[in-house]
């Protein structure tokens, strides 16, 4: 079983930048497509971006696309998501997930979730 811990996320001004890390123990990430999802109050889990075990597949929510990028270092057990340009609907807790499948772009596909780390985008 695979434990996920999230960190990075901030106040941050509109137009600004952040760098949120995942950082898995307990099971190495070399099994798992990883994924960023995002939770903003009074509203659905929404899927952010997903990544292959070996990077070579990505996939981000349009929302996002240009702005974002996943990434991950199997030696280090992380996966991080760079945060460019951001706006204020980006404001949500974002939460790092892992899947068996090559990749997902639903919830229902991530079997390990961690605990989320705040993100807010003052404009």
């Amino acid at each position: 079983q695979v434990q996920l811990l999230e960190s990075g996320g901030g106040l941050v001004q509109a137009g600004g930048s952040l760098r949120l890390s995942c950082a898995a123990s307990g099971e190495s990430i070399n099994n798992y497509a990883m994924g960023w999802f995002r939770l903003a109050p009074g509203k659905e889990r929404e899927f952010v971006s997903t990544i292959s075990r070996s990077a070579g597949i990505t996939k981000y929510a349009g929302s996002v696309e240009g702005r974002f990028t996943i990434s991950r270092d199997n030696a280090k057990n992380t996966v991080y998501l760079q945060m460019n340009s951001l706006k204020p609907e980006d404001t949500a807790i974002y939460l790092c997930a892992s899947s068996a499948h090559v990749v997902s772009v639903t919830k229902e596909g991530y079997d390990y979730w961690g605990r989320g780390t705040q993100v807010t985008v003052s404009s």
